[in-house]
């Protein structure tokens, strides 16, 4: 008979967003046959929660766990999201949107954006947001689901979520213990390693119980309990790119207007976030200890709320980067414990997710092969550095000279990828999306543009259209887009419509 070598047991420490939903997917992709799955965590412990705008790739993880989306949205307080407005990035005053889906539509296999780009420089378009659906509802504060229409844009709207994480967290958790998931209360005190090969045999919790397994899932938040104080990974640091490592959070009262969209707004060292769910809006005030001390920055904060604060302001520290591996022995960080990125772009729930979705393709036996090992590593390295160039790109493009934090992230050098990607950009407009990475070549285009590159030129094919067809064009585009709007509800039309929440006391 042969030996089996199938993994057995998971523990999961420490829940929250990443811990639960790690539970969720493990106990829906292994049907509670394949293997044990328990997760420790203690209420005592709070998590940070500040993950509440998403992007659409969290549309798959929803699919994958079969969830009723209205009932996902009414349970988290949630709201539609069409994508991010940018306020006070390239100068105070300016604005744009990095907004979800396709800019126009391409023509004779040319990208939209380089005929727009021919009649933007000669003064004769509107603005990028103009043609983009998403940005043009979010302006104007509709939205609905996609649906088959032939081919109008309506077709493919592209949104995701805004939602209470905490709540999220409870939805999740419900999701995984009626399927299968063991939770235990409890805080990790000491971890116990096999002498000879370092790998992590068994966890202690407070009151002496030992729970062993034969893999483990590091959802600890910043401490990283296992993949750091018992692996001692180690961490890249990313402060010298991303200064930010503060943030103030505080919830205040909903406003009666739900923007279908996260704003962003930048402040003299940093900048301010606000996420509208049905129950109150979430706000934060991300800066840099090093241009502010922590009373500014919580003054701005609550000057520039919409309404009454609901509790007091949180303050959390970080130190942007990595861990050195992801993927240790038999340990995986998911989560803050693999690395913290602001969330500037709503990229850290994405990243808990592509974190489990590889974990499904590397799925471990007892041997865990060291080659798999590394090839997980490989591509969770190369997803976070460029999601770290694209953050990066936001502060470093600007025309902002009004304080010493601006005037520092105008000066500092950058990774040269980045370096590459803004330079093509300038000379002939050019955007290349490499290998998979986490953002389109749109998404690039929309935050250059929007910071203000402007390219030397364009795709030469263009050319071979006239000024005059290309104009009708973009008009098309621009009418077409705007009936499709006008077609639209309100997006408090939507939820009212389809998934009111609960009035919470």
């Amino acid at each position: 008979m042969s030996e089996d070598n199938r993994i057995k047991k998971i523990i999961i420490v420490g829940g929250g967003t990443s811990g639960w939903m790690s539970a969720a997917a493990l106990i829906k992709l292994l049907k509670d046959k394949y293997c044990e799955i328990h997760l420790i965590e203690s209420e005592d412990i709070g998590t940070v929660g500040v993950g509440e705008a998403t992007i659409p790739q969290i549309q798959m993880f929803n699919k994958l766990l079969d969830l009723d989306e209205d009932e996902f949205v009414r349970k988290t307080q949630g709201t539609f999201k069409l994508g991010i407005q940018f306020v006070n990035w390239k100068q105070i005053g300016q604005k744009y949107f990095h907004a979800f889906g396709d800019v126009g539509r391409d023509i004779e296999s040319i990208q939209f954006y380089h005929y727009w780009l021919k009649l933007f420089k000669l003064g004769e378009a509107q603005d990028l947001g103009e043609y983009t659906i998403s940005g043009v509802a979010s302006d104007r504060g509709k939205f609905m689901r996609p649906f088959d229409a032939g081919n109008s844009p309506l077709t493919n709207i592209a949104y995701a979520f805004h939602f209470d994480a905490g709540l999220y967290a409870r939805f999740l958790r419900e999701y995984s213990e009626g399927r299968g998931v063991v939770r235990t209360e409890g805080k990790v005190v000491s971890t116990q390693l096999n002498s000879d090969s370092g790998f992590i045999e068994s966890v202690t919790l407070e009151g002496g119980q030992k729970i062993e397994a034969d893999f483990f899932i590091d959802c600890s938040g910043f401490r990283g309990l296992l993949i750091e104080e018992a692996l001692q990974t180690g961490y890249e640091d990313w402060t010298h790119w991303l200064p930010c490592d503060r943030a103030i959070a505080v919830p205040c009262a909903s406003a009666p207007y739900l923007t279908p969209y996260t704003r962003s707004t930048a402040h003299s060292a940093g900048w301010q976030w606000r996420i509208p769910l049905q129950h109150r809006i979430g706000n934060g005030h991300v800066f840099s200890s090093q241009f502010m001390a922590e009373s500014e920055a919580e003054t701005i904060l609550l000057k520039n709320l919409d309404g009454e604060p609901l509790a007091q302001p949180r303050q959390l520290k970080f130190t942007t980067g990595k861990r050195k591996k992801f993927w240790n022995k038999n340990c995986l960080a998911i989560g803050l414990a693999s690395g913290f990125m602001e969330p500037l772009e709503s990229t850290s729930i994405h990243l808990v997710q592509s974190s489990i979705a590889r974990l499904m393709t590397f799925f471990p036996n007892k041997h865990f092969a060291q080659e798999d090992i590394d090839e997980f590593n490989n591509q969770a390295h190369f997803e976070f550095d460029r999601i770290r160039d694209f953050l990066i790109l936001h502060y470093k493009v600007t025309e902002r000279d009004d304080s010493d934090f601006w005037r520092y992230c105008r000066n500092m050098s950058i990774p040269d990828t980045l370096t590459q990607k803004i330079e093509q950009f300038k000379r002939n407009g050019r955007i290349f999306r490499t290998s998979n990475e986490m953002f389109s070549d749109l998404s690039w285009l929309e935050v250059m543009h929007g910071q203000g590159i402007r390219p030397e030129g364009y795709h030469p094919l263009v050319d071979l259209m006239s000024k005059e067809d290309i104009a009708n064009r973009l008009e098309s585009v621009k009418r077409v887009i705007d009936k499709s709007v006008d077609y639209m509800p309100t997006h408090e039309q939507f939820i009212a419509e389809n998934c009111p929440a609960k009035k919470m006391m």
